[in-house]
């Protein structure tokens, strides 16, 4: 029989598990559009590099709502920390 807690612990491991996602897929991203503005790219990366820092910001900013959301979540789903 499955219980509350049980449903409840794994949605909340499945929710970090996809704050975690976004946080890798947005660096990954900035990643790619710094190492562009290399000359070992081809291609082109950010236009500017202010562009490049407010696209930074902006991902440290999710960054830190999504580990928020994480601790949230991990705590109302009874995650235990190892």
């Amino acid at each position: 029989m499955v219980t509350i807690k049980e449903i409840k612990n794994t949605i909340a491991v499945a929710i970090a598990a996809a704050f975690g996602f976004v946080i890798a897929l947005l660096w990954k991203d900035v990643i790619v559009e710094l190492l562009k503005m290399t000359p070992f790219w081809t291609e082109k990366g950010f236009s500017d590099p202010m562009g490049a820092v407010v696209t930074i910001v902006t991902v440290l900013i999710v960054t830190i709502i999504c580990v928020i959301g994480i601790i949230y979540i991990s705590k109302w789903g009874g995650v235990a920390q190892k």
